[in-house]
């Protein structure tokens, strides 16, 4: 559980800094000051956040190869690799899923702009 939380938390504040750096790169040269200085000021504590969560990510990693030793005691060592594998494949899989919900979203709001649009 803690492990979907981390990695949505990765893609979510990834996705943020991506939308605020794109911003910034397509503010124009007559851009208001104030309109830059925001979107820096989000751009640093977004890094930021993005940091602490990586840092978390880390040790949610560690505690997961305490607990990966602790079953590698209990399970036969067919069930250990599907555990493993399962561990593995998790994080890829949420990465994924989330990705595939974001095209859908893109999708349904081009959608939209076609509809209007007609």
């Amino acid at each position: 559980g803690d492990l979907d939380k981390v990695v949505n938390l990765l893609l979510s504040l990834s996705g943020r800094l991506a939308r605020v750096e794109a911003a910034l790169g397509s503010l124009g040269p007559h851009a208001p000051a104030e309109d830059k200085l925001a979107l820096r000021e989000k751009q640093r504590l977004l890094v930021a956040q993005l940091e602490d969560a990586k840092e978390l990510k880390e040790h949610v990693e560690r505690r997961e190869e305490a607990v990966g030793a602790m079953v590698a005691r209990y399970l036969p060592t067919e069930h250990l690799q599907d555990y493993q594998h399962f561990v593995k494949m998790k994080s890829a899989l949420i990465a994924e899923q989330r990705e595939l919900e974001e095209k859908i979203k893109l999708g349904h709001e081009q959608l939209r702009c076609l509809r209007e649009s007609l």
